[in-house]
């Protein structure tokens, strides 16, 4: 009988150990859905899976509803790793739901741009790619190729330009950006509300969303739409003769970052995947699927893929950040001016 209760406690003694064992070996991250996360399996996840031997559960979620169950779990949080695309990691780390990273555990950290780990003492993590917004434009119809913001404005696009609703976030930073360069800044965004009045009134329309850009360019001859760089290769992939131009005054840039949770167990194995997750195979890898731009400095792309993106020192060196938290505190007032400015 002690025998066999002896055995009965080394074999609960073992599953307890395999079990506790999984859990270290395993990985809770989110990923957004699609195309997206088809690459992200791709590029990080399989690799890091098959590198470790480690297991990866991954979330669907998209940025806002991933920040929303990280508050909603902040005593006792789901994720290890999470990515967000919106800046939602400034408040993230402000509030404390997201670890500090030391750079010395990261061994690819020394190989981004500074403005791509700038607050990792903060608990902001890397930014491993940006999402660059230019100007997508028909280069088969387009009377001349955009070189600036201000080109927008040229009545030869008239009834042939596109524009976003700054309800969609690219729409936002697009908006954003024109403004910028009419003089105006976040304090002031009536000079970007101007030059949207003046562009419907020349036959401009605006859509929602990113396959409304698809159907005018495909199907009611839009010449030009300030929107992401990843979005001409979209437009190219169906077959439209799209380019993307960053224009002179700045490239808005939406940051794509991995971020350490904080109150998990395993922060060790989680830096290894961020790790490997900022390398340049795997930014390249991601600049090659889906034309989203590296923060890697050493990545190599191709004369096609880089056309596409902002890649080396001097494409990055336009890249403008409007400050999300601001952007988040404004949002409401500014979408309903644009609202008004849109009806008039």
């Amino acid at each position: 009988m002690k025998a066999q209760f002896g055995i009965t406690l080394l074999g609960l003694s073992a599953l307890l150990s395999s079990t506790a064992f999984a859990q270290e070996n395993t990985l809770t991250i989110n990923s957004f859905g699609g195309a997206y996360e088809e690459a992200h399996r791709k590029c990080v996840i399989t690799p890091f899976e098959e590198t470790t031997g480690a297991k990866v559960n991954v979330v669907t979620a998209y940025s806002a509803d991933a920040f929303a169950q990280l508050r909603a779990q902040k005593d006792a949080p789901q994720f290890d790793v999470i990515h967000f695309s919106g800046g939602q990691e400034i408040v993230g780390a402000a509030e404390g739901l997201l670890a500090p990273i030391d750079p010395a555990k990261l061994s690819n950290a020394g190989d981004l741009y500074d403005f791509a780990k700038a607050n990792l003492a903060k608990g902001e993590g890397p930014a491993y790619s940006i999402a660059a917004i230019g100007l997508v434009y028909n280069s088969e119809k387009a009377p001349t190729a955009p070189t600036k913001w201000t080109d927008l404005l040229d009545p030869a696009f008239g009834e042939h330009l596109v524009l976003t609703d700054i309800s969609n976030g690219y729409g936002m930073l697009s908006f954003l950006m024109l403004n910028k360069a009419e003089g105006g800044d976040l304090n002031n965004i009536q000079p970007g509300l101007d030059a949207v009045t003046k562009l419907l009134k020349g036959g401009a329309i605006v859509v929602s969303t990113s396959p409304e850009i698809q159907q005018e360019f495909a199907q009611n001859d839009a010449w030009i739409a300030p929107y992401a760089s990843d979005y001409a290769f979209t437009l190219r992939n169906a077959g439209l003769p799209a380019k993307f131009v960053q224009g002179a005054e700045g490239t808005p840039a939406s940051y794509i970052t991995a971020n350490l949770v904080a109150n998990r167990p395993n922060q060790d194995l989680a830096l290894k995947f961020i790790d490997m997750t900022i390398s340049k195979e795997a930014q390249a890898c991601f600049a090659e699927a889906l034309r989203y731009s590296p923060t890697n400095s050493k990545v190599e792309l191709s004369p096609e893929v880089a056309a596409d993106v902002a890649y080396g020192a001097e494409g990055v060196a336009g890249l403008i950040r409007f400050d999300p938290a601001t952007i988040e505190a404004n949002r409401k007032a500014w979408v309903e001016a644009w609202n008004k400015a849109i009806a008039q």
